[in-house]
């Protein structure tokens, strides 16, 4: 009997012989946790069996290693946006690389932790290591963010694409259009009018927390409702109409959870990219400091 060959994962470019996807935190079986693991350890078991009085701080020889080893790693870590930016697949793969800046990122908070020797004050010094503790949070935001969101997002959109459920919207809209024709010239420009709101109108925030008004074309439908009068049997544009509405309601709302979730996938960003940058400032101000007073 002929064996099935194993799928090949397209964005790792690896065959897995289980067939299974190989995310950037499990990349090569942990190999950058590993990593992280024995540095952290490492630093920290060092720390621990220095006996010296008082215990080591960033003004020992111990601090100075930890702040070298930080201040690179903080460097390095910060080239990923670089590396982004230029396409392989080779030693240093993009899911490498951002595999090791997590990892190695988070190993960042015991090694600059272990440089202040426990000794925070009010100083430019404890500003650097704020920032620091903040860019590692906000990275494990995007973490989260980039682990579960994802799927929701493929979940909800059901195998359609963003251009593909906005094409729907509008094809529901030119449908609605002519659902109105049948109605009075003034009632039909009301519906027309409220053809043209935007419902993913407010910006980042209303993406992020979904809070959206009502829809006009749906206070104007029960205007409608309330205004003109059928008789029974006769055909009711109006019933054609909330049908019409019921079904844009459910494309819209869909719409407005994809956009939530996307949202939701990249403000994390608008704070660790501004929050690295200022940790890059207070870090240079850090530096020179030590080195003007020592």
């Amino acid at each position: 009997m002929a064996t099935q060959a194993p799928k090949r994962s397209v964005q790792s470019g690896r065959v897995k012989s289980d067939g299974t996807h190989e995310g950037f935190l499990r990349h090569k079986s942990f190999r950058w946790l590993k990593v992280a693991f024995v540095l952290m350890t490492t630093a920290t078991l060092g720390y621990i069996l220095i006996d010296v009085k008082p215990r080591p701080n960033g003004g020992s020889w111990y601090g100075y290693l930890m702040g070298i080893i930080g201040t690179l790693l903080i460097l390095w870590l910060t080239m990923l946006g670089v590396r982004k930016r230029i396409p392989s697949r080779k030693r240093w793969s993009l899911k490498g690389w951002t595999s090791a800046h997590i990892y190695l990122g988070i190993s960042l908070a015991v090694i600059g932790t272990l440089h202040t020797g426990f000794q925070i004050d009010w100083n430019v010094h404890t500003l650097a290591y704020v920032l620091m503790m903040l860019v590692i949070i906000s990275g494990l935001w995007g973490i989260i963010a980039y682990t579960k969101l994802p799927k929701k997002m493929s979940l909800n959109r059901q195998e359609l694409t963003e251009n593909q459920m906005l094409e729907g919207l509008r094809s529901m809209d030119r449908q609605l259009h002519d659902a109105a024709q049948p109605l009075d010239h003034r009632y039909a420009e009301l519906v027309r009018k409220s053809l043209k709101e935007n419902p993913f109108g407010g910006g980042l925030i209303r993406r992020v927390f979904g809070f959206y008004p009502k829809s006009k074309a749906r206070k104007t439908l029960s205007m409608l409702s309330e205004e003109i009068a059928f008789r029974p049997g006769e055909d009711n544009p109006i019933e054609r109409l909330d049908g019409l509405l019921e079904r844009k309601d459910s494309k819209v709302a869909r719409l407005r959870k994809h956009l939530q979730y996307k949202a939701r996938l990249e403000i994390w960003l608008y704070f660790h990219v501004p929050l690295t940058f200022a940790l890059i400032a207070a870090l240079s101000a850090h530096i020179v400091s030590v080195f003007f007073y020592w």
